[in-house]
């Protein structure tokens, strides 16, 4: 299998005053394409260190230390402009909160990241995403008119539109009860094996992480599992 995500030796200290507060200890993680990672936080002295991971995998924070490619790129090389639409392009979030645009309904949403970079919309295929999601009856709703595990699902829709290289969950069952939290990691799952998408999945609950095809740990800054 190809290696789509590579990240060795990652390390990330944070400064409160006089005091260090190491939040990734040389953490190196190998995911392959197509793959749906699960990377479970255990709390620990300092905390787990699964939101610092995520943000730095991501390219929304920079590591002390490391090297991290994605594709083919070395993301810690890349200029402030280069990085931004790489990010737009090669990676898709989805997160606790939903982040749904309000005044748009739930087509318009998922579709937004193509129009944001001036690409035309295959309708055929937003609506198999749709269908394959099991959100076909949301298209012309508004957020507020779905449920919270519908409104997840249409996140997941607007973060897979683009193909992206990888996709980050943030802790994407946090926000639901049981039913609908198994509902969306098993959508996860569906969508990582019809579009052959990686997709990392931070978490807490080991019983979401179940839904993943591999379970990475996260304690105290230091990954095990690979």
């Amino acid at each position: 299998m190809t290696i789509i995500l590579k990240a060795e030796d990652i390390s990330k200290t944070y400064h409160a005053g006089s005091v260090d507060v190491p939040a990734l200890k040389k953490c190196s993680i190998h995911i392959e394409q197509g793959q749906f990672t699960a990377i479970v936080g255990i709390v620990g002295k300092s905390g787990s260190g699964k939101s610092t991971l995520l943000r730095i995998l991501g390219t929304m924070d920079r590591p002390d230390g490391g090297t991290i490619t994605i594709g083919d790129k070395d993301i810690l090389k890349l200029k402030d402009k280069e990085l931004s639409i790489f990010r737009r392009r090669e990676i898709g979030f989805v997160y606790q909160d939903y982040s749904l645009f309000p005044e748009y309904t739930a087509y318009e949403n998922i579709i937004l990241p193509l129009v944001l970079d001036h690409k035309n919309p295959e309708e055929s295929e937003v609506r198999e995403m749709m269908d394959l999601l099991e959100i076909s009856h949301c298209s012309d709703k508004f957020p507020g008119q779905m449920s919270g595990g519908e409104q997840q699902r249409v996140a997941i829709a607007r973060a897979l539109i683009t193909h992206p290289a990888v996709v980050f969950a943030d802790e994407p069952t946090g926000n639901l009860d049981a039913e609908s939290a198994g509902i969306v990691a098993k959508m996860l799952s569906r969508a990582a094996q019809r579009y052959q998408q990686t997709i990392i999945m931070v978490t807490h609950d080991k019983q979401m992480a179940d839904y993943a095809d591999s379970i990475l740990t996260i304690v105290d800054g230091i990954v095990s599992g690979n």
